[in-house]
């Protein structure tokens, strides 16, 4: 089939080199000149483990292409997949959905044919209702459906999460655009993964909540790990005794330094704003929200007993910066919250980051990126591991910190107790 991605970011560049590995003919179009000059030179924009290596595979066999002509994008193409950002508005923590209003009427002028418009961004109840009110306006008459299809791609396994996804949810009422959506991911849902089938609003909420209710377990967990640190239980016994219940499940049962990225955040606010709109109280929600808000002030006053008040001239290494591993994503990281805190106390800051150096933490004084684990921690009074990357786990840490009057803070729990007691380091985790 014949595929347009608008907009190259994150979700629509994977799914746009996904689809194109499965043999459909994929045109990744963005207004962004400089990053579709990047693409076509082979550059990625963002660190996705496999996908530099699947978008050359699929550029040199012909089958995907880079442009930053939208319209000629759309006219050529038999499925349009909206893929552009939906930020928080600051004012009202709603999703602003300008930008694919923008696209949709870019697709109104350019209907030459019947097409299936599908959103892929994350929007609220409503939306797919709104493109399709601007497009009855198309100068053509051309006909068109417009259906939900939601995104369920985690940062770092995105490439795995399309192959083998827990399941594809296609929302419309429209039997046409449901067989030939079917259709398109069939090399997929032939793998034993559930394709499901719903109302256009429907798949639009299956999103929100989705990640709401994941973001609810973090923010569960973490104030679990709160409690178990104050009554000597070891917070992991918590979650591995929760998640062999079968209708809780392990995953997302991990505590750490709270939520963080390009989806919980802010899907959470827009759904509970989406929420006063229809004049329900989303109370669960709210709490984690507020919980995963006073994570940082738990972390740092945790810090703040560690060092025993004492910040000045104190030398502090991350371990990582990205809001989790795998990704280069900073956004809402937890990081960016606690260094500024941190550094106001009096504190400098070394930090090593396996995707290199952040602009985010360019504005700081105090704060120093290093290429290397080694040269962060060298002079470090408090190591505190943020993310968790593998390469972490297999750190020497005797023959790393020689200065054994170095603490470590483990934020994700990625060390044992013991063995950093029998090598004689002064550790702390979460939850334990």
């Amino acid at each position: 089939m014949k595929l347009c991605m608008i907009g190259t970011g994150y979700v629509g560049l994977v799914t746009g080199t996904c689809f194109s590995d499965i043999g459909n003919d994929v045109i990744c179009a963005d207004v962004d000149n400089n990053k579709i000059k990047n693409l076509n030179l082979g550059t990625i924009p963002i660190y996705e483990p496999g996908l530099e290596e699947m978008v050359k595979r699929n550029v040199n066999q012909g089958r995907l292409k880079f442009s930053n002509d939208v319209s000629d994008a759309i006219r050529k193409s038999d499925i349009i997949f909206i893929c552009v950002g939906t930020p928080t508005n600051k004012k009202t923590n709603e999703a602003d959905l300008k930008y694919v209003f923008q696209v949709a009427r870019k697709i109104k002028f350019n209907l030459n044919k019947y097409k299936i418009i599908v959103n892929k961004s994350t929007v609220p109840v409503t939306t797919g209702d709104k493109i399709e009110s601007i497009l009855k306006r198309n100068k053509f008459k051309s006909k068109y459906d417009v259906v939900s299809n939601p995104e369920f791609l985690r940062e770092g396994e995105a490439i795995r999460d399309f192959v083998v996804p827990d399941r594809v949810v296609i929302g419309t009422k429209s039997k046409k655009a449901l067989k030939i959506m079917r259709s398109l991911y069939l090399p997929i849902i032939k793998k034993n993964s559930r394709f499901f089938s719903t109302s256009r609003r429907g798949a639009e909420l299956i999103k929100y909540a989705s990640n709401a209710f994941l973001a609810t377990k973090i923010s569960f967990i973490n104030e679990m790990a709160n409690f178990c640190e104050e009554s000597d239980i070891n917070i992991e016994d918590i979650s591995v005794g929760m998640g062999l219940d079968q209708r809780i499940g392990e995953r997302f049962l991990r505590a750490g330094p709270g939520y963080g990225g390009s989806c919980f955040p802010k899907d959470t606010r827009a759904i509970v704003s989406l929420a006063k709109r229809f004049k329900v109280n989303l109370s669960i929600i709210n709490s984690a929200i507020k919980s995963n808000k006073n994570r940082t002030k738990i972390l740092f006053n945790r810090i703040l007993k560690i060092v025993n008040n004492k910040f000045k001239n104190k030398s502090i290494a991350f371990l990582g910066v990205t809001f989790k591993a795998n990704t280069d994503d900073m956004r809402e990281s937890p990081c960016l919250s606690l260094i500024p805190a941190l550094i106001s106390k009096g504190a400098k800051i070394n930090y090593y980051e396996p995707t290199g150096q952040k602009k985010e933490l360019d504005k700081y004084k105090n704060v120093t990126f290093s290429k290397k684990v080694s040269d962060a921690t060298k002079k470090a009074d408090l190591i505190i591991v943020h993310t968790e990357w593998n390469e972490f786990k297999q750190l020497n840490l005797r023959k790393l910190l020689k200065n054994k009057k170095v603490i470590v803070y483990d934020m994700r729990n990625i060390y044992s107790p013991e063995k950093m007691k029998k090598i004689g380091i002064k550790y702390y985790g979460i939850g334990r």
